[in-house]
């Protein structure tokens, strides 16, 4: 006699946990767990202060006076302030003209020739050089500050060079202000360039650049379309990070011009720190910084989308 078997009931089929599924997550919680002081510490110490100054921005805090003891929320003013300022889109064309010129372009540019002298040059040279360019990156930002200032004033080490082999130096500081801090700022952190991009040729297939040389391909040919492709990885991350890191310079054009003569070297950085603190307009210099902090996600995100291809 055959006999039907009644379906099972919906709720029941596949409600059987599958075979290792909770030593898995068990495993998988306790991989993860000693992360999670260091989830708490950067969260209250990087992610927490970029919030609170995002709120700030949205405030009329002060330095001094009523709006220092009780700040009130303004919502866009700051904002809406800054962009009628006519000394802003100033500031803003001077912070790209710096980043291009002393990060983009200058620091990797750089760095990836000496680069490249230190892998094919003399030992002499590549002694004195790494010297040299290293020197700068190691010492503090401060001391690094005073000896350019040193070294581009218009009675310094510069012009008394100039003037030996008979030129006349004009006065960097006053009249051509951007000129000295971009070829400061190129000096001060090529060396960081020059290590990455050493280390990432270093790792480029001796035969790949065999290959190309018995093809016939000359070492510019060999850069361009050997060396630089495999190592875009580096180039990409090296100018993220130089990018980031010159978009905040504040002490090496503090320091050598002071954002001056006049606002002629004042970038974002420096109009910030004198609204601030000059001023006493907290939240309004709040506001610039994070203009400057919306620029570099900008970057970030270019630089990043520019590798997405390969990272995947």
């Amino acid at each position: 006699m055959a006999t039907t078997l009644a379906p099972a009931p919906a709720g029941a089929r596949g409600s059987a946990p599958e075979p290792g599924h909770r030593p898995r997550a068990r495993r998988t919680l306790v991989r993860y767990l000693p992360l999670v002081p260091s989830v708490v510490l950067l969260g209250v110490f990087m992610l927490g202060p970029v919030v609170w100054s995002f709120y700030g921005s949205f405030t009329n805090a002060a330095l001094t006076g009523r709006n220092a003891l009780a700040p009130s929320f303004v919502g866009l003013q700051n904002y809406q302030d800054l962009l009628a300022d006519p000394e802003f889109p100033k500031s803003l064309w001077l912070t790209v003209l710096f980043v291009l010129a002393s990060a983009v372009v200058g620091q990797n540019v750089l760095g990836l020739a000496l680069a490249m002298l230190l892998r094919t040059g003399a030992p002499t040279v590549r002694t004195v050089v790494s010297t040299l360019v290293v020197v700068a990156w190691v010492l503090p930002e401060i001391v690094a500050a005073f000896a350019l200032y040193a070294f581009f004033h218009d009675a310094g080490t510069l012009n008394a060079l100039l003037g030996a082999v008979g030129i006349e130096g004009p006065a960097w500081l006053y009249e051509t202000p951007m000129l000295a801090v971009i070829l400061a700022n190129v000096w001060r952190g090529t060396a960081f360039s020059m290590l990455v991009y050493s280390a990432a040729v270093a790792e480029v297939p001796p035969e790949l650049t065999e290959a190309a040389r018995m093809d016939g391909a000359t070492a510019r040919q060999r850069l361009v379309w050997v060396i630089l492709p495999t190592i875009r990885r580096s180039v990409s991350t090296n100018l993220m990070l130089t990018t980031l890191q010159t978009l905040s310079v504040f002490t090496l054009i503090y320091v050598m011009t002071g954002g001056g003569p006049g606002t002629d070297s004042s970038t974002l950085p420096i109009l910030a720190y004198q609204e601030a603190f000059k001023f006493a307009q907290v939240g309004y210099g709040t506001a610039i910084a994070t203009v400057m902090l919306l620029i570099g996600a900008v970057f970030s995100v270019v630089y990043i989308r520019s590798l997405r291809p390969e990272v995947d």
